[in-house]
């Protein structure tokens, strides 16, 4: 009898602990963060919030690469712009360029592994670059190449501009 009042006296602090975990993780995420990393660093994995942790841990993965997409389709709509409507070229244009090639050479080397995924989505990313750019140019869409006319390390060079 005694063996099972000490499991249900241990499933109900395992059980507070997790709505407590859940309460902080939904009302103070930073709080949620530091409190998860000092159970990490103190290796006290019995009270880590796992489920959020693995949650949060695809998550960065998942956001990393929507961030590289976005940054991709930037420079491709500025590109498309500065090839297509040359006489309306100007430095904005090409500070974004310069900036969204910035952010995609920090995320490749910091993570080199998501080189393959950005060449996986360079097709993706190119056609919604045309829908972007006919809509800030108000060009037909017919204007630009079915197909991107740039390869990749052509779009995330810094001394590439078409002409």
């Amino acid at each position: 009898m005694r063996e099972t009042t000490q499991i249900s006296s241990t499933e109900t602090a395992m059980s507070s602990l997790k709505a407590n975990s859940q309460t902080l993780y939904n009302t103070d995420y930073l709080e949620w963060i530091e409190t998860t990393l000092e159970k990490l660093q103190s290796q006290d994995y019995t009270n880590v919030d796992w489920e959020n942790l693995i949650a949060e841990i695809a998550d960065m993965g998942r956001s990393e690469r929507r961030s590289l997409k976005s940054n991709l389709i930037i420079i491709i709509v500025h590109l498309l712009k500065w090839q297509f409507q040359p006489d309306n070229r100007s430095g904005s244009w090409e500070a974004s360029i310069i900036e969204h090639r910035r952010r995609v050479q920090e995320a490749l080397h910091d993570s080199p592994s998501l080189q393959p995924y950005l060449e996986n989505i360079f097709a993706e990313c190119y056609a919604q670059a045309v829908k972007q750019a006919k809509a800030e140019t108000s060009l037909p869409i017919e204007s630009f190449p079915v197909e991107s006319p740039y390869v990749l390390s052509a779009v995330i060079n810094d001394e590439f501009l078409p002409a």
